[in-house]
């Protein structure tokens, strides 16, 4: 196993990309003023991040999914979320169209897929959705190849800290 080296972190990258940086972050403020529940947005990032294996974004959006007190079993079972049988249909459509977008150079989008995930959302929160599948994408071809380091959350005590 290798040993991930710092390319570029991201405190870096927004001094470098300044414009990039601002044009990201005005839509993620467009996607979080859309009307989306923010649970569920956390949780469509962190599974492109972890289809894209992004450990710098799969670690960020873990950190903001807990602030939002997602369930931990819902963060913990994400990886397998068909499987799980404790998410919603709504939040199972937004993930199976979260996978298909990740992936859409290997799978095309069919007209079923899109009827699938229109059944829970309307077109402008689809759009939104779409928008936020897409600006996540975009964060983890920038952070992965980057090798931003993930934002590990320092320990609160030093219980924690050696458990």
């Amino acid at each position: 196993m290798s040993d991930p080296k710092l390319r570029i972190g991201w405190q870096e990258y927004q001094k470098l990309a300044p414009e990039a940086y601002a044009a990201l972050t005005a839509l993620s403020k467009a996607v979080s003023a859309s009307g989306l529940e923010a649970d569920l947005i956390e949780m469509l990032k962190i599974r492109a991040s972890q289809i894209n294996g992004c450990a710098f974004c799969t670690q960020y959006h873990l950190n903001a999914a807990r602030k939002l007190n997602v369930p931990v079993e819902k963060l913990d079972l994400l990886i397998v979320w068909r499987d799980a049988g404790i998410f919603s249909e709504r939040e199972q459509a937004a993930l199976a169209w979260t996978e298909k977008l990740t992936r859409v150079a290997i799978d095309h989008i069919s007209d079923d897929d899109y009827a699938a995930v229109a059944m829970y959302f309307s077109p402008a929160e689809l759009a939104a959705l779409t928008t936020a599948i897409g600006l996540i994408n975009s964060w983890n071809r920038i952070a992965g190849p980057l090798g931003f380091p993930p934002p590990i959350p320092k320990p609160a005590n030093k219980e924690q800290a050696h458990a």
